[in-house]
């Protein structure tokens, strides 16, 4: 056995089940190595879609995702992808050959170029250690949520491995090494068999040195109490926190990505101080049931849940950055709000607006330690003390837990307009709250049975009367999405790519829970929404995956219709078609330059897809959706892709929201 075998069987062995990638000379040896071990092996047409592809696995199915590239041009054609996936915090190990010979044309400063973007950048360094920095990489991954780049010089990996030295005896025998991704410089050649880079603790994540905190291959999002890997807040902010919300009486919890495996312990304690519950757009789907649940706050947030948010006298972030996007530039926050976040990156705490308290500790632990003392204290609770000068103000911009939200605004986040905010004009408390309630078991609070009605009429997109804009041979984009709504299957899950459109899948089509939406734009980079669909896809078979692309986005990822239709995935392709890069024609085109740059002639969108294999159907009216209802009563052997000729009269009101940001 060699190097390159001994990476895939010792990754097969910690649990990896699924890698994708496009195979050259380089990393040929590896990912056979790893099918030969029972990984399945996913090929796709590029290694950018790869590596989007491997990035929606891992979040969707709460598993490490694997990407296998080439050195040199296989992974820089990637970079992407692994931009995307480091700044979401996506548990991804990158395998990567690497030549170490300056005069090679394969020749790139491969850990640099993953230090640059975020990733934490790894190399196997000799035979006799090549399991056990394998294993590094990997708890690195699951337990710290990093993306990593294991580098596979080329001159190691044909190098002859003991056997013994690849079972999980010697694996666990040689405990992970620590190390930071800024401290973590790429290897001279001259040193490529020395052994890692050790880095001390105190400037390196923290992770466990055994997968104890989750089961093989899974990703611990909740560590258990008392591991390596666990946050548990500290008693002093843990008591500050149940005295400001035993106090509040209308509380708004907003979860982010930090909180996706928080439900039960936000609901409960939600429940207690009568807490109504949002969620920033990566956690869409995480409330869903709940009579309380608000859907997304933000630049998606419909009328009423604006006015709600907008009327909190406490907003709790939970594992959320509560950035411009998901305060709509501060304008969510009232001007007597109090605003805590609670997050297990320290640094992340005030880093986009000033808040009132901070607590660094788990999400889930947080919420069922203020609910435990909320218990005990009940009514008694009086309002925490003013934070004193200094405390919960700004940090230097950072990652949210690896949310990787874009654009850090300083500002108070103080009182918003007094006209109508974006056209929505809801200020002020809103009707049907219990304005004097206290926070108390089973409600109270911001919740009342008047609030629950306006919730259940109001709150969803689709509840929102607008003027249909269709027409000439054009489909609005509401009409389409909302019809679209009522014929998918409830069983979905939603991947949205990033555009002028990108509202419209994400406000109008409903999901199951947090893991039916699929939302990479941490680094708003159109063209990931078809290999998102891809990942997400393979990581839940039992759901109808749905493919929310702009025609920029989908063309510049057209290649991996063909993986779809090879992997005979039953997806559904809705391409918004306007003809242009929307986002830029709406935001120059008012002032009056000419748009010949980003506007494009027809085209046939439908005949490509057809051409890859899929079915398709051109949609310009609701009677052309006809053909969907057709395809989903059907036995669904190919794809659909459905090319919607949309109304682009105007720019979406969220786009015009994100650009006073830029």
């Amino acid at each position: 056995m060699n190097v390159a075998e001994a990476v895939g069987r010792v990754l097969a062995s910690l649990g990896v089940d699924t890698a994708f990638g496009v195979v050259g000379s380089g990393n040929f040896h590896v990912t056979n190595a790893l099918i030969e071990h029972g990984v399945r092996f996913v090929a796709a047409r590029h290694e950018g879609g790869a590596a989007t592809m491997a990035d929606a696995y891992a979040r969707t199915g709460g598993r490490v995702g694997v990407l296998s590239v080439h050195q040199g041009p296989g992974l820089t054609n990637a970079m992407t992808g692994i931009t995307e996936a480091a700044k979401s915090r996506t548990p991804l190990i990158v395998l990567a050959a690497e030549v170490t010979e300056p005069r090679s044309n394969f020749f790139v400063d491969q850990a640099a170029l993953a230090t640059a973007v975020g990733a934490v950048p790894l190399r196997i360094t000799s035979a006799e250690t090549a399991a056990a920095q394998t294993a590094q990489a990997f708890h690195l991954a699951r337990d710290g949520r990093r993306t990593v780049l294991l580098n596979l010089p080329l001159e190691v990996q044909s190098r002859p491995v003991p056997v013994s030295l690849t079972s999980p005896a010697s694996q666990a025998s040689s405990p992970p090494t620590s190390v930071s991704p800024a401290s973590a410089p790429s290897v001279p050649a001259s040193q490529a068999s020395s052994p890692p880079t050790s880095v001390s603790p105190a400037s390196a994540p923290s992770v466990p040195a055994s997968p104890a905190s989750a089961p093989p291959g899974h990703v611990s999002l909740t560590p258990v109490p008392g591991s390596p890997g666990s946050s548990e807040p500290e008693a002093r902010e843990v008591a500050r926190l149940a005295e400001l919300l035993g106090a509040a009486r209308r509380p708004v919890f907003v979860a982010g990505r930090g909180a996706r495996a928080a439900k039960q312990e936000l609901e409960e304690l939600a429940e207690r101080i009568g807490a109504l519950l949002a969620t920033s757009a990566v956690a869409k789907g995480l409330f869903r049931g709940s009579p309380w649940d608000l859907d997304v706050s933000g630049g998606f947030a419909s009328p009423l849940t604006a006015e709600l948010v907008r009327g909190a006298d406490v907003i709790v972030g939970w594992g959320c950055a509560l950035n411009m996007w998901t305060m709509r530039q501060g304008t969510l926050i009232g001007p007597e709000a109090k605003v805590v976040q609670v997050d297990l990156d320290a640094d992340a705490l005030g880093a986009h607006r000033p808040i009132h308290l901070g607590v660094v500790g788990d999400v889930a632990l947080t919420a069922r330690s203020v609910t435990t003392l909320l218990a005990g204290g009940g009514d008694d609770l009086r309002p925490a003390p003013a934070a004193p000068d200094g405390s919960g103000g700004e940090a230097p911009a950072g990652p949210d837990n690896g949310l990787g939200e874009p654009d850090v605004r300083g500002g108070s986040g103080g009182e918003a307009p007094a006209g109508p905010d974006n056209g929505l004009g809801e200020p002020g408390v809103p009707d049907g709250s219990d304005r004097g309630a206290r926070g108390g078991p089973g409600g109270g609070g911001y919740r009342s049975a008047g609030l629950a009605g306006r919730i259940a009429r109001e709150n969803r997109w689709r509840d929102v009367p607008y003027d249909d804009e269709g027409g000439e041979g054009r489909i609005d984009p509401r009409t389409l999405t909302i019809e679209l709504d009522d014929l998918l299957p409830a069983e979905r899950v939603v991947s949205v790519d990033s555009g002028n459109f990108m509202g419209y899948p994400s406000m109008f089509l409903d999901v199951p829970d947090e893991r039916g939406f699929c939302f990479t734009q941490a680094f708003q980079s159109i063209g990931l929404g078809l290999a998102t669909a891809i990942g997400a896809a393979l990581a839940q078979p039992d759901r109808l995956a749905v493919a929310a692309l702009g025609d920029g986005g989908a063309l510049m990822g057209v290649a991996e219709l063909e993986t779809v239709v090879r992997l005979g995935l039953a997806m559904v392709i809705v391409v918004y078609d306007d003809e242009g890069y929307g986002a830029e024609v709406h935001h120059f085109g008012p002032d009056g330059h000419s748009l010949d740059t980003v506007t494009f002639p027809p085209v046939d969108i439908a005949a490509i897809a057809r051409g890859f294999g899929c079915e398709a159907v051109t949609v310009r009216d609701r009677a052309d959706l006809a053909a969907v209802a057709g395809w989903l009563d059907g036995p669904r052997h190919r794809p659909l892709l459905i090319h919607a000729k949309v109304s682009g009269a105007r720019g979406s009101w969220w786009l015009e929201e994100a650009f006073r940001g830029h």
